[in-house]
């Protein structure tokens, strides 16, 4: 059975590491199998217009932190509103996600993993527990492993594996297995021009 995720990243020519530890490995699908997907799939590549570049920044977006259209299109709508830059609060907003916070405080291997901890109530907020991956963490937010979760064997031997990682700047841990919002995102550690996302829904959304 092929892998929808790895597909997605054939499709686009790029590594999205949607699966984090493959993706860093000589087993990553763009290694692998350099070519897009399907019959025509080893045909040169054509260079996209000025539309479909936009198009495939807006869709590596949307598979990197696992959103629909609708739901990346509605952040879009808030950013659109904000008095900041556009490009900066959709960035704001998108990493501010609680799936994505516990993806960047090293809590999981990648944001789908996180997204599933937050829908499974493995994750608390300021001491209660929140399932909804899409709950927007704000400054001083507590972010923690709940107490019974962490003798599971996804996070027993999570404070070991802590110990080399490297936290964004506006994120901090603050004892086993918690972290705190510290901060205000404005910057991707990604190779995406969120510039390119802008001019695609400043075209579609009215």
């Amino acid at each position: 059975m092929f892998d929808t995720r790895e597909k997605r990243e054939r499709s686009l020519g790029t590594k999205l590491f949607l699966k984090p530890h493959r993706c860093s490995s000589p087993k990553c699908a763009t290694i692998r199998r350099p070519s897009r997907p399907g019959a025509h799939g080893k045909s040169r590549r054509r260079a996209p217009s000025e539309y479909g570049t936009q198009l495939q920044e807006k869709q590596k977006f949307q598979f990197i932190y696992g959103l629909r259209e609708s739901q990346l299109r509605n952040i879009f709508k808030t950013a659109l509103r904000n008095p900041e830059a556009t490009g900066e609060a959709l960035v704001r907003l998108l990493e501010l996600r609680l799936d994505n916070v516990v993806y960047r405080l090293g809590f999981a291997p990648s944001r789908s993993v996180a997204r599933q901890f937050v829908g499974h109530g493995h994750i608390h907020v300021n001491g209660r527990k929140v399932t909804i991956p899409s709950y927007r963490a704000r400054i001083g937010d507590i972010i923690s492993v709940r107490k019974e979760s962490s003798e599971l064997i996804l996070f027993r031997e999570l404070n070991e594996t802590l110990k080399g990682y490297t936290l964004p700047q506006w994120v901090v841990h603050e004892g086993a297995l918690s972290g705190k919002v510290v901060g205000t995102p404005h910057e991707f550690d990604l190779p995406l021009d969120v510039n390119l996302v802008v001019d695609y829904y400043s075209k579609v959304v009215k």
